[in-house]
């Protein structure tokens, strides 16, 4: 018996930024979605924590409200659960590729290595939240910590994540670091020290190479 054949769209690719704040990822985000854009592809841009009307108030208060680290991490995949149920999960069904300015690989480096968290709790409630999904791509933007401070030190009024010590900062970029080096086939590594074009050159061969195999 032949069944009959389904018009039901190639699933979508999940691309994720992550790199300390300063790193300089935000300002490669809308060109990449552009780059997938211009190539034919329906994309959707969105960040964590956020990304729908409950995430975007939990944002609020985790970006200014004095918490627990218990309180801030269990926040962060609560907002990710709405995220993933409400925006990734049927956009990708639907075909559509998801640019995703942090996903979970930033609750490992700011909550498990900034906050000394460690990995134990992170990777439970990572099994409990999204157990079978994981960013296709993921592109970690690296600069040394001074880069990143003089960055932050010219931007709008930093947030409670951004006012937090050199130590923080050296700690979650030690983890990013880490994962990356666990997961080369995943996590690509971004000198952001290089300029913008540089950096662009490098992005748009990957986005080839991407397309291409999923073409």
């Amino acid at each position: 018996m032949t069944l009959p054949a389904t018009n039901a769209p190639a699933r979508g690719r999940f691309l994720t930024l992550e790199g300390v704040d300063g790193a300089g990822k935000s300002t490669h985000a809308s060109w990449i979605a552009q780059a997938l854009r211009d190539q034919g592809l329906t994309v959707l841009e969105t960040r964590e924590p956020g990304g729908t009307p409950l995430g975007e108030r939990l944002r609020d208060c985790l970006l200014s409200e004095s918490m627990s680290l218990e309180t801030e991490t269990l926040l962060m995949f609560a907002a990710r659960s709405e995220h993933l149920r409400q925006v990734i999960e049927p956009a990708l069904a639907a075909g559509t590729w998801v640019l995703c300015d942090r996903f979970t690989d930033a609750t490992y480096a700011y909550q498990g290595g900034g906050r000394e968290l460690g990995q134990a709790r992170i990777a439970a409630l990572e099994q409990w939240v999204h157990p079978h999904l994981q960013p296709d791509l993921t592109w970690l933007f690296d600069v040394p910590l001074e880069v990143a401070r003089a960055r932050r030190s010219g931007a709008r009024e930093p947030d409670r994540f951004e006012r937090e010590q050199d130590a923080f900062f050296e700690r979650t970029r030690a983890v990013y670091l880490a994962r990356a080096d666990e997961a080369p086939g995943r996590i690509r590594r971004i000198d952001a020290t290089q300029s913008i074009e540089a950096i662009r050159e490098v992005l748009a061969g990957q986005l080839r190479a991407l397309t291409q195999a999923v073409a």
